[in-house]
């Protein structure tokens, strides 16, 4: 582990050296680990998505708070520990002084990991879905922290649109406001986490890997600050049928207005009940598309 002279960062030896060499490096967030997937099984698929990374001849950086300190790759050790200690908190950018401050086991979102990896000098993350506007958002002005971080830190986030289960339409206009840009990998529609086609057509298309890192070299050139998405549909034998997935977000989102869920909550909430009441096969898609967005963003990363 090397620890930054500057910065209150530990970077695993093996991120620190692809950094400094110009390697592929690929930020992996750990919200997905401890928050997003069963603990049982979570520990295991994080291994996957570093092996994804690693097959395309990059390095993953996978990003999290042990202990209070702020790591950029994680050893065994402390993965287990992020995907199966029941007190590892969820950590946004607001949240990072608390968790390194009393010491707490933080696994970070979205908005975190980007920021964080910015801050570690990488430049490409891969996620699962992003954060958005909340359905009702007009009443709660409920917003993911996703969409500030990606007006601000200039990191390409490779994800499967936006998880299904907030407002589509809205994020896209929120991203557009925020100048964010959007790319459709391979799509000429927004994809939506557990479907491949929201209907809502991406502003972008772009189909290789070489494609996207020569948008990323010319963002560069110019000095623009803020982020881009990258929407990589989930591959179409993964997708879940899409009366099955309508049926269950609409019985998760009754449970959660019947519950009084509200805030960061509603996300861990809805995903757990997709993964309770289809059997698996969630679960099964969110694995899939998480692997598959980390085999792009390596191979963005090292184009």
């Amino acid at each position: 582990m090397t620890t930054s002279r500057t910065l209150p960062l530990v970077v695993a030896d093996e991120v620190s050296d692809a950094i400094a060499s110009g390697t592929g490096v690929v930020a992996l967030e750990s919200t997905i680990i401890s928050h997003g997937l069963p603990s049982e099984s979570s520990a295991d698929t994080a291994r996957q998505i570093e092996d994804a990374v690693r097959r395309q001849g990059a390095v993953p950086a996978t990003v999290a708070l042990v202990d209070g300190t702020i790591r950029i790759g994680l050893d065994d050790d402390a993965l287990v520990r992020i995907a199966e200690d029941a007190d590892v908190v969820k950590a946004s950018i607001r949240d990072l002084g608390v968790v390194m401050s009393q010491g707490l086991m933080g696994a970070t979102t979205v908005a975190a990991t980007s920021y964080l990896a910015h801050v570690a000098g990488i430049r490409v993350f891969a996620t699962g879905g992003l954060g958005g506007v909340h359905r009702d958002a007009q009443q709660t002005w409920d917003e993911s922290a996703d969409l500030g971080a990606l007006a601000t830190v200039p990191v390409t986030v490779v994800c499967a649109g936006v998880k299904s289960i907030l407002d589509v339409a809205a994020t896209l206009e929120r991203l557009e406001t925020l100048s964010v840009t959007v790319l459709g990998y391979g799509t000429d529609t927004f994809p939506g986490f557990y479907v491949r086609d929201t209907g809502i057509s991406v502003p972008w298309r772009v189909d290789t890997p070489a494609g996207v890192a020569d948008i990323i070299r010319r963002r560069e050139s110019i000095g623009l600050r803020q982020g881009v998405v990258v929407a990589n549909p989930i591959h179409a034998a993964e997708e879940m049928e899409r009366g099955l997935h309508q049926a269950t977000l609409d019985s998760g989102l009754a449970e959660v207005r019947r519950r009084g869920i509200t805030g960061k909550d509603v996300t861990p909430f809805l995903l757990g009940w997709f993964h309770e009441r289809t059997d698996g096969v969630s679960l099964a898609a969110n694995v899939a598309l998480v692997l598959s967005n980390a085999t792009l963003a390596a191979q963005i990363s090292t184009a």
